[in-house]
């Protein structure tokens, strides 16, 4: 059995973690894996500035710098924003996936132009960057908002029926005004919304969180990793610095 580690950006309460676990049931996985969800120590309020950014690498890395020690065989990110992916792949050899990337180029896998759509404008930043990094900006129909400040705890769970036909009128518009061929959510905070809006919509709706965990069944199934040219080990590695760095963080009110 293959032991997954999912690393939820922000310290959470057990019934706000369940909460992240509940998109294992929006996936089939025909490996024999178990995941593990564990959240950070300490965060940003949210990822909205170059502050935020760094503390959410660190804190991250944090997280998953021993997963590999402690016999993990792969660690998923839960942030579309992919903190702490480069870094945890410098320090592991274990796959690390973050659905950002993955799931950008899996839209473009289903179609030649792609819709974010997302809650909050803040967040727009996030996508630009991976958009730049990827160089694919020719396959980006547009990012719509709702513009409706998250909730990073409690997710969508009692205001389904205010957020979801919000969702749903900016996939639309990003469909018919826009031409996006393919709708990626903007944050792994929104899965709950992917049914309501797969059901309604006639292009494909991809659900950020959910991808990475078979994208991990695949690495494993093909004996696949991150190669070492493109993320070198550091010479001089600062493990329990780091450590040390997030256990006095997390003494802090959040």
């Amino acid at each position: 059995m293959d032991h997954v580690l999912v690393i939820v950006p922000f310290p959470m309460s057990e019934n706000n973690l369940a909460k992240r676990r509940a998109q294992l049931d929006a996936v089939k996985l025909g490996r024999d894996l178990r995941f593990t969800f564990r959240s950070t120590k300490a965060a940003p309020r949210n990822y909205v500035s170059e502050a935020d950014m760094a503390l959410a690498d660190i804190s991250i890395l944090e997280v998953g710098q021993s997963a590999q020690e402690e016999g993990f065989g792969a660690v998923c990110v839960d942030t579309m924003s992919d903190s702490g992916v480069a870094a945890l792949r410098s320090v592991l050899d274990i796959p690390v996936i973050g659905p950002g990337r993955a799931s950008m180029l899996t839209a473009m896998l289903l179609g030649s132009r792609f819709s974010v759509v997302t809650m909050w404008k803040h967040w727009f930043h996030l996508y630009k960057k991976t958009i730049g990094e990827l160089g694919i900006r020719d396959h980006v129909a547009s990012i719509r908002s709702i513009d409706v400040a998250p909730d990073n705890q409690a997710l969508l769970a009692g205001k389904e029926e205010d957020i979801f036909p919000l969702l749903l009128a900016e996939a639309e518009a990003a469909i018919a005004e826009d031409g996006a061929e393919v709708i990626l959510l903007g944050s792994t905070t929104m899965h709950q919304a992917h049914q309501f809006l797969s059901e309604r919509l006639d292009v494909p709706v991809i659900n950020p969180g959910p991808l990475t965990y078979k994208l991990v069944e695949v690495m494993l199934g093909l004996g696949l990793s991150h190669s070492r040219a493109a993320y070198p080990a550091s010479p001089v590695p600062r493990t329990e610095m780091i450590a040390a760095m997030m256990a006095a963080a997390g003494t802090f009110d959040h």
